[in-house]
């Protein structure tokens, strides 16, 4: 959910510029790669319960002794920290307290797991000292929304008023979810859609295989993933499957009609959030916006609006995964692995185009609707979502091992998808 705050990169004068700004995202096939992301909830080990900001042992300390013991650069807020960064990664706070590392762009999924073996080592020393835990999954099994405490960032509090008027869910998405991420490249905007297409009709199958977040506050949602159905009540004008995705015209500039399309939330001017929740950046292009009148955007402006629509796949300078319920470090590695093997090899790609070739409109919906709730045992085009799993998984080994990176010991990449297998393999039919 973390909004990127550059320095000015211009005004915008014509649409065009917001095309080309998606557009200077292709890269060469040498230049992709991985970038992941996990959230957590953090809690007191002694009462069980979140912890706020504020405290001798609130996360607001856990920040500050990151900062001290290993080299993370503060980013303040109004005078507070509120995230930090170090070596192209970042550490940044979900609206409940969620501590979210966004990883490095790296090159191979042994990468990864370096980077998340090492920020849990991070979390968990200071988590010791201070007696807090840390629980990666994708909804929180026992805490209700008002024991959630709200983190000391502008931004959230101008969603935290709009969302109620836009859906029934959009506070529990922001107090009581946890994600695993991964941000994946394209050399063209052939490339783009092809990857755009592929991975949004597989994202209920990966939500499928990454599904952890069954109950709430102690009781059985009736949800795989509960996580997963928050979006579909959450706001319908930035959330969901994106059908124009599959039709004739699909582009960067089809994407970008899109995002015009969708109603803002902030300006961001001088360090400070002008609230412009619901309004319009077309407006806001022709001076005409409300909440900051005679006034036009700039790229940066636009780098921010980028951030505040949450498709199961979203489209920056990058494509960003956004299927998977939060999980241990074992998921986070499997699922820059999943995506790296089925979209950067083009044989795997192609084999994961016809995987999904025939699918409808009408599938594409069913899958959103349904394999939150049943899981694998969804039906689709004939299928089971277990067996659409397993093709999938094939196609994603297939992948990484052309890809050949070896770890130390010579393993390939497709030693992450392990976890992935044996849920397939263990999963009992009811």
């Amino acid at each position: 959910m973390t909004a990127s705050h550059s320095t000015d990169l211009g005004l915008i004068e014509n649409r065009t510029q917001l095309i080309d700004y998606l557009a200077a995202g292709c890269k060469s096939k040498s230049q992709w790669r991985l970038g992941t992301e996990h959230e957590k909830f953090t809690y007191n080990l002694t009462t069980q319960q979140p912890i706020p900001y504020e405290g001798e042992n609130g996360i607001g300390t856990l920040l500050q002794q990151l900062e001290k013991r290993y080299g993370w650069q503060p980013v303040i807020e109004d005078g507070i920290t509120i995230a930090l960064s170090k070596d192209k990664a970042a550490i940044s706070l979900e609206p409940g307290g969620q501590f979210e590392l966004s990883g490095a762009p790296l090159e191979t999924v042994h990468q990864t797991a370096a980077e998340t073996a090492q920020h849990f080592k991070e979390v968990e020393a200071i988590g010791k000292d201070l007696g807090l835990g840390f629980l990666p999954l994708g909804f929180h099994p026992f805490w209700a929304r008002e024991q959630m405490p709200w983190m000391p960032k502008a931004r959230y509090q101008i969603m935290r008023d709009y969302m109620p008027k836009k859906g029934n869910l959009g506070l529990d998405m922001m107090l009581r979810t946890c994600t695993i991420q991964v941000n994946l490249d394209f050399s063209s905007e052939a490339d783009m859609v092809q990857k755009f297409r592929v991975s949004l009709a597989l994202q209920p199958i990966v939500t499928a295989l990454f599904a952890n977040s069954s109950m709430k506050e102690g009781k059985d949602t009736g949800f795989k993933s509960y996580r997963s159905h928050i979006w579909t009540d959450t706001d319908n004008d930035r959330c969901g499957i994106l059908p124009f995705v599959f039709e004739d015209g699909m582009g960067f500039e089809r994407y970008v009609d899109y995002m015009l399309d969708v109603p803002m939330y902030f300006v961001y001017r001088n360090g400070h959030y002008i609230n412009a929740a619901g309004q319009s950046f077309r407006d806001f292009m022709a001076g005409k916006l409300p909440a900051y009148p005679n006034q036009t955007p700039s790229l940066s402006d636009w780098t921010d609006h980028l951030s505040t629509a949450f498709p199961e796949v979203r489209l920056k300078k990058f494509l960003e995964m956004r299927g998977a319920d939060g999980g241990l470090p074992p998921f986070i590695n499997a699922l820059p692995a999943l995506w790296a093997g089925v979209l950067y090899d083009q044989t795997a790609l192609d084999a994961a185009t016809d995987l999904v070739k025939n699918w409808t409109q009408a599938d594409h919906v069913y899958l959103r609707e349904y394999a939150p709730k049943q899981g694998f045992e969804a039906v689709v085009a004939g299928q089971s979502v277990r067996e659409w799993a397993k093709h999938l998984l094939q196609i994603a080994e297939a992948g990484l091992k052309a890809r050949g990176y070896l770890n130390e010991s010579g393993a390939d990449e497709t030693m992450y998808l392990q976890p992935l297998w044996e849920r397939v393999a263990q999963y009992q039919p009811h």
